[in-house]
């Protein structure tokens, strides 16, 4: 099943269901993504049963598939991105058998065509190229195993980072709150079983293409990840209640070949390039550069459509 929110004006747009195609759609049987995973086993048949899709789709007219949410947290569950990223930043992390998490900004997801504000070219402006899951209700204390039937949706998003205040941020060991802007969402939201082989162990091992400024910056695919999805959602459920329609985010996707097939984000190619040459070369995002981010299958098809915007000044 494919779902995706119109920009009908108001704060959470309106459901749609989106035909296999992607050219069409038929409305929902409720209003709100949001209310849809409230109600998720009383609505899902319904809207699994749409069979007929009279409606012209454009692209154009979609928002984030959750405009906002009630809960935004992000993992960092790529070893190669991890350990690059550290050995950059000079954080010493002690040992852990668990993975990272932090609680981001979720009163609003950019939709996947907007224009994004940024304050200031020198605040290092990155992008980061993710895969998330979307949750019904969660019982505090939810094991592994127990959370992959939680999981209701899939999603594509780019995790925007203003590197110059990440480091800083990192190393106060409270978190941060500069360094992370709003996010920015694909257009469709998938059921799990639109990926068929591809949703594996918890795991959305699709390539993540990545292009900036009309050029290719990265191809790693999502597989690699040293903890899944399942595992994300115990971890944010070990202390807490987790509300329906909380999107835990994978982290940047990256690959131990980094040097062969790319990055997900700016902060790692200059990271390669300080190991490998002494210093950066690659400089973050000015005013006016576009990217565009795309999961993509061995086949070439595109489940979750496409991020392509452009960062201006706020």
């Amino acid at each position: 099943m494919i779902l995706a929110t119109l920009n009908d004006g108001t704060r959470d747009g309106r459901l749609i269901v989106v035909s296999p195609d992607y050219g069409s759609f038929a409305d929902a049987a409720v209003t709100t993504m949001q209310e849809a995973l409230e109600r998720w086993n009383d609505v899902e048949p319904q809207l699994a049963a749409i069979s007929e899709f009279p409606q012209s789709l454009d692209p154009q007219h979609l928002a984030a598939p959750m405009p906002r949410a009630w809960q935004w947290l992000d993992g960092s569950v790529y070893p190669s991105h991890g350990e690059l990223m550290d050995k950059v930043i000079g954080v010493t992390k002690p040992k852990i058998d668990f993975p990272l998490m932090y609680q981001g900004a979720s009163d609003k997801f950019y939709s996947p065509t907007e224009d994004v504000r940024m304050p200031d070219e020198d605040l290092g402006i990155d992008f980061e190229g993710e895969f998330g899951v979307i949750v019904d209700a969660v019982p505090m204390g939810t094991s592994a195993e127990d959370a992959m039937q939680h999981i209701k949706l899939l999603v594509q998003i780019n995790d925007w980072s203003l590197r110059m205040l990440a480091g800083p941020e990192m190393k106060t060991g409270f978190g941060w709150i500069w360094a992370k802007p709003h996010c920015s969402m694909a257009p469709f939201a998938i059921t799990p079983d639109e990926l068929g082989e591809e949703w594996r162990e918890g795991r959305v091992c699709l390539d993540l293409l990545v292009d900036w400024n009309g050029e290719r910056f990265g191809a790693a695919n999502g597989e690699p990840m040293e903890y899944g999805f399942h595992e994300l959602v115990a971890r944010a459920a070990r202390t807490r209640d987790l509300v329906p329609g909380t999107i835990i985010g994978s982290g940047t996707v990256s690959n131990s070949n980094f040097r062969e097939v790319g990055s997900s984000c700016i902060a790692e190619r200059r990271g390669i390039e300080i190991v490998d040459e002494g210093a950066p070369k690659t400089d973050f995002m000015k005013f006016g550069d576009t990217v565009r981010m795309e999961g993509v299958t061995p086949s070439g098809s595109s489940p979750f459509g496409a991020i392509e915007q452009k960062v201006v000044h706020a």
